[in-house]
């Protein structure tokens, strides 16, 4: 996987400072290269349990502003969590079923090292389900709307998603923020954290 990923990457322009096979490793690298991404699997030795994802919280806490994209094999709305409470932005949580669309996942890595935020679209959904009364008012339009927010898409990336106008878009984004008592001002990725702060407080 790390041979893959090392090889994906390159082919998209970019160059690996570093690729190590244990969390006590990755965090010497990272504070060793001052890379521009951290890549990390939620799960690497020596435990094999959350390791990669503790050290990605590590690091985080400690630079708030590094960009960390955190790869998982099953759905962690929990993971997910704890990495998006580390700071504003510049944050990506997938499962590795996504590294096989070669070309969304290099875009998504260039999003959140761009300071964006990407939550896998199956994360989001089950973050939505914690809270069902408040979603429950939405439409379906605005479900969609939601939660391509929750993956970093700007308003603009949306109409395209949902083949729909920009004042389509921007209406369905309003009426999201109004029925979920959000701010209808927040734009760009900390609109999206907004969104999942409301979403994590039905814990």
């Amino acid at each position: 996987m790390r041979a893959g990923l090392t090889g994906l990457l390159d082919r998209f322009g970019h160059t690996v400072p570093a690729a190590v096979g244990d969390a006590p490793a990755l965090l010497g690298a990272v504070r060793r290269e001052r890379p521009d991404l951290v890549l990390t699997d939620v799960r690497m030795p020596p435990g094999h349990t959350d390791d990669g994802l503790r050290a990605a919280v590590e690091l985080r806490r400690t630079d708030p502003a590094l960009p960390v994209l955190v790869l998982s094999q099953f759905v962690e709305p929990a993971a997910a969590e704890a990495l998006l409470d580390t700071g504003d932005g510049a944050v990506g949580y997938l499962l590795k079923d996504r590294v096989a669309d070669v070309g969304g996942f290099a875009a998504a890595a260039e999003r959140v090292a761009a300071g964006g935020t990407v939550l896998d679209p199956e994360v989001v959904q089950r973050l939505v389900r914690r809270r069902r009364d408040p979603v429950g008012r939405l439409s379906p339009r605005e479900r969609e709307v939601l939660d391509l927010m929750a993956q970093g898409r700007s308003n603009t990336e949306i109409a395209g998603t949902l083949v729909l106008s920009d004042a389509a878009v921007n209406k369905h984004v309003r009426a999201v923020f109004t029925k979920l008592d959000l701010p209808a001002d927040a734009t760009g990725h900390r609109r999206v954290l907004a969104v999942l702060a409301w979403l994590r407080s039905g814990r």
